[in-house]
């Protein structure tokens, strides 16, 4: 007699906060937050695994790309979503992102640079005209790998906090990009010889950029919200054997 096929488990998403009207998850990397064009062969999505895991509908009310983990917010209702994304639209949101980038950058700075608007899958053809785009950053680690990969006998990486003052599609990863330092594991502004290097010495698999928290006042509150992730553990566990092994400065996985 055969017996019945185990049923699978619904995958679900580690829920960072929760209210009435908004819920906060972490998501991993390597996940759309929604049905794109752009990713006609995925079938896993965010919205939908939440919608799955909550019972009820969800609404988004901003993104982060699909190799980029960490805090992600919906909206409960679609009134919600709107006044939500009200807040972000006019920049009222701390957004803090970190990075493992190419190169050592400045200490701290501001990356000031229009940036051209990159076609989105959802709003068509954009303008070409670039528009104002701010990054602030600040390095928390440097790494030196005893490794030739460009024309220099060792390659520097370095461990960076960034706070985005707009919110430019691509925006981080275009920024560090163009200073010269892209973001580890980015295959479309990085470097592929450096993607190369942490895929085969590490095991790397995806971008390293994470979002790590927001802060904003909810719509019609006093009270200020601060949310946070941790780092995936896949990151985490790469900067522990980075600092362990190639640190230039003194580390530890929870400096940013």
């Amino acid at each position: 007699m055969t017996g019945a096929a185990p049923t699978a488990t619904p995958e679900t998403l580690p829920v960072l906060y929760r209210d009435a009207r908004l819920v906060v998850v972490d998501k991993p990397s390597g996940l759309l937050v929604h049905r794109s064009p752009i990713d006609r062969h995925e079938t896993r999505f965010a919205l939908q695994i939440l919608r799955d895991q909550l019972g009820q509908r969800v609404y988004t009310i901003h993104r982060l790309d699909k190799g980029t983990s960490g805090v992600l917010a919906f909206a409960l209702d679609p009134d919600t979503a709107r006044e939500y994304g009200a807040i972000f639209a006019q920049r009222s949101v701390v957004k803090t992102y970190v990075a493992l980038v190419r190169g050592w950058p400045a200490e701290a700075g501001t990356i000031d640079r229009p940036l051209a608007a990159v076609e989105d899958d959802r709003s068509g053809p954009q303008s070409a005209e670039p528009r104002e785009s701010r990054t602030a950053f600040r390095r928390v680690a440097t790494f030196e790998l005893p490794v030739c990969v460009d024309r220099y006998p060792t390659s520097r990486y370095a461990l960076v906090e960034l706070a985005p003052h707009t919110g430019r599609r691509h925006q981080l990863r275009r920024h560090l990009a163009g200073e010269s330092h892209p973001i580890v594991g980015d295959s479309t502004y990085g470097k592929g010889k450096h993607n190369r290097l942490f895929r085969e010495r590490f095991g790397v698999q995806r971008l390293l950029l994470a979002c790590t928290r927001l802060e904003f006042t909810p719509p019609g509150s006093e009270t200020a919200l601060r949310i946070e992730a941790p780092l995936a553990a896949e990151f985490t566990a790469l900067l522990t054997r980075l600092g362990a092994q190639h640190a230039a400065v003194p580390f530890s996985p929870s400096s940013p």
